[in-house]
């Protein structure tokens, strides 16, 4: 697996996220079962066509097996319990008028008043963050499909899948709580959201993690921070905007995301530790690769670009840019020592070079992607109601 140095494409990075190539956003077909593929690998359904990019399994060695097999009491003893038992945990109702109240409509008014002023803009950003959420189900094939955390019987009691349903549980409550809170507002077309959502999980999503777990902790690490943030943005808009509870919901959400950033990031630097050639090696393929959103498949059965169109009011509203992606990358490199790493194969501290020196570069590219956003051209979303089809 060796890493290029020569081959990032600077020129490329986008305002709110490194984003995938055209042929890489077309899969918008609906059920595996609908699915069949020609001999030159194109995936079509409903009329539809695309490139399949197909992840070739790599079955790990019997040593690296041996390295995830002994971290398993270290996992039981320091990643579980970032999971919080269910009865203290919060639930999207804590948040929410309550149905079975004799004030609920009252509430509901309450709620569409708070919002009534919130530009469209803002609601754009909530609403993808929330279809993002919403795709959970690919997420969780995802995770069990990645060796190690596979969880072969849908009830393993290994530490790795019983960390993966938890993940899953809990992630399961934030796009519960938006999508609730959303329809409540009465600013969206609830209809076009949950076709989105609906292309998205038929969609998949293909990151380049192939069924690695050093891959997937690597990108997980990623991930959870950019969510981190981009929730925690939107906390800090919706209290500029004068909605307290919104604020709450997002800041809350992001206190989740914060947690299970730090799960991955502490498997990451483990991995390190025990495996530091191999986990180096898979860092820099990943950042080569380019770090996809997973909800970079987005479509709404009209705009073909619509992820990218997304991001670009994200960055432009401030929510997430490429300014975040270039930090996040040296918090990473910061956190997981890896300047400091020491007895590296040749290619190893190739990986190591690469992804020390990355930092730099893309600080040279992130205003020139934050301007690029800032002046794109205003495109109508049909999820927002005042602009619906």
């Amino acid at each position: 697996m060796a890493v290029k140095l020569n081959h990032f494409p600077f020129e490329s990075l986008p305002s709110a996220a490194l984003l995938p190539t055209r042929a890489q956003r077309y899969p918008k077909f609906f059920m595996t079962s609908n699915l069949c593929s020609n001999s030159k690998g194109k995936a079509m359904s409903s009329g539809r066509a695309r490139e399949a990019n197909v992840n070739v399994a790599h079955p790990m060695s019997p040593e690296k097996v041996e390295i995830f097999k002994s971290m398993e009491d270290w996992v039981r003893n320091n990643i579980l319990i970032l999971l919080k038992p269910v009865e203290k945990s919060w639930q999207p109702q804590d948040f929410l008028p309550n149905p079975t109240s004799d004030g609920f409509i009252e509430q509901v008014n309450e709620l569409r008043e708070r919002t009534k002023d919130i530009p469209d803009d803002y609601f754009v950003v909530l609403v993808g963050d929330m279809i993002t959420e919403e795709a959970l189900p690919t997420y969780q094939a995802r995770i069990n499909g990645t060796e190690i955390f596979h969880d072969e019987t849908g009830s393993d009691n290994t530490p790795w899948a019983t960390w993966a349903r938890g993940w899953s549980a809990e992630e399961n409550r934030h796009g519960d709580l938006l999508n609730k809170y959303l329809y409540l507002s009465g600013r969206v077309d609830m209809k076009q959201i949950e076709k989105t959502t609906h292309y998205l999980i038929g969609s998949g999503m293909d990151v380049g993690i192939r069924t690695s777990p050093h891959f997937f902790t690597i990108y997980t690490s990623f991930q959870e921070r950019a969510t981190f943030i981009s929730h925690g943005n939107t906390a800090k808009l919706a209290m500029k905007h004068r909605d307290v509870k919104l604020a709450q919901i997002c800041g809350t959400i992001a206190a989740d995301e914060k947690r299970h950033e730090t799960a991955y990031t502490k498997i990451a630097g483990k991995l390190f530790e025990l495996d530091p050639n191999e986990t180096v090696i898979a860092f820099a393929d990943m950042m080569k690769r380019k770090i996809l959103m997973p909800a970079h498949l987005m479509y709404d059965g009209y705009d073909e670009n619509l992820f990218d169109h997304f991001a670009n009011v994200a960055s432009r509203i401030g929510v997430y840019t490429a300014r975040d992606y270039g930090e996040i990358l040296g918090h990473l490199v910061a956190k997981w020592n890896v300047e400091k790493l020491s007895g590296l194969s040749s290619e190893g501290r190739e990986a190591q070079d690469y992804v020390c020196g990355l930092t730099q570069r893309l600080r040279r590219l992130e205003e020139r992607a934050i301007a690029r956003a800032k002046t794109a051209p205003t495109v109508s979303f049909s999820w927002i109601s005042s602009r619906g089809r």
